[in-house]
């Protein structure tokens, strides 16, 4: 693809782009990060002082740029075609969809593919080889369900939603529109509800349901409980990473975001807008308040105000955490001279 057939692309797209390099029209074939692009090959770049650092060792044909006036003069002198756009990661995205587009997907069901009674299937749904489909199911237009993927009885599923290899949807889920299920996942188990007797532990049913509302997106290997009563629910374009465990009766807010290895405790209830990074834990019922951030390795074992940014743990605000971090490493000095206090007396 041309240079300038991508411009005329992006100009169609959300990412805004500012001016572009017209003289120049490389046939650009790849996508790649700055360091290891190569000739016919467009990469992109956020901060104007990292361009002027690396901008004479890249091998790219094209880059993607930031709208910063420092940036001009290294671009004019060097032989590379270029775009300036307020938003460069959004359209390196646009890009990458423009040079790796979808591939066609066959239309129908499997032969192999087991389909229950009265199991509801939309327009133009792709049903892959030993997918089964259970008794009262419901499949929206235009999803797509990858092979080995398991349906339970009356689970409803959107339209234009993608079920990857070997996920697994139990009873009575409920998924919205456009949403994704990467392999492996499962979306509905049984929530982790034991009463202790003095004949050991009593399994409380679970009967409840999973809901996940429309542009929700599952990572691999993830789960997320439906609770014994009542309702899990994940809103809407809430993206969850791979190998999180949503508990039973959890709420998540619209628009979070959770980084592998989240764990979230039953009847936990995240607002809008959360971002919780990698390893966070968060504690049986607590309530996570709306825009809060929780860094790496966080437990959450009381309630956080919204906006909040907390690490530590347990959580703290982050500024004060990073204080008491850098007092970490005098805590040995600190003891020897303590010590040396109490010899004295």
């Amino acid at each position: 693809m041309l240079f300038n057939e991508i411009i005329r692309n992006l100009e169609r797209g959300q990412s805004g782009i500012k001016s572009s390099s017209l003289s120049i029209n490389p046939e650009i074939i790849a996508a790649a990060s700055l360091d290891k692009a190569k000739q016919n090959e467009i990469s992109f770049i956020e901060s104007g002082s990292y361009l002027m650092n690396n901008l004479k060792d890249t091998k790219a044909s094209a880059l993607i740029l930031p709208n910063d006036d420092e940036i001009y003069k290294d671009i004019f002198e060097s032989n590379i075609a270029w775009l300036i756009t307020n938003h460069p990661r959004i359209a390196f995205a646009e890009v990458l969809e423009l040079l790796s587009p979808r591939p066609n997907i066959n239309i129908g069901i499997h032969k192999t593919a087991i389909i229950g009674k009265n199991v509801v299937i939309g327009k133009e749904v792709s049903i892959g080889a030993n997918v089964c489909i259970e008794e009262g199911a419901v499949i929206g237009n235009r999803t797509v369900i990858h092979p080995g993927v398991v349906i339970y009885e009356n689970s409803i599923i959107g339209i234009n939603n993608e079920l990857h290899a070997n996920c697994v949807i139990h009873a009575n889920t409920q998924l919205g529109d456009n949403c994704i299920i990467n392999s492996n996942s499962v979306i509905g188990s049984e929530g982790f509800g034991f009463i202790p007797t003095n004949n050991g532990w009593r399994k409380m049913p679970q009967t409840g349901k999973v809901i996940l509302e429309n542009n929700v997106e599952i990572g691999s290997c993830s789960t997320i409980d439906r609770p014994s009563v009542g309702e899990t629910i994940i809103r809407e374009g809430t993206k969850i990473d791979n190998l999180i465990q949503i508990g039973h009766g959890v709420e998540v807010g619209k628009n979070c975001a959770f980084a592998a290895q989240v764990g979230v405790a039953g009847g936990a209830l995240i607002g809008d807008g959360v971002i919780l990074a990698g390893q966070v834990g968060v504690g049986n019922r607590v309530k996570v308040g709306s825009n809060v951030i929780a860094s790496s390795k966080c437990g959450i074992h009381a309630d956080i105000e919204p906006g909040e940014v907390v690490s530590g743990f347990p959580a703290i605000p982050n500024k004060l955490w990073l204080r008491c971090s850098a007092n970490f490493k005098k805590l040995p000095e600190l003891a020897k001279a303590i010590r040396k206090l109490n010899s004295s007396d």
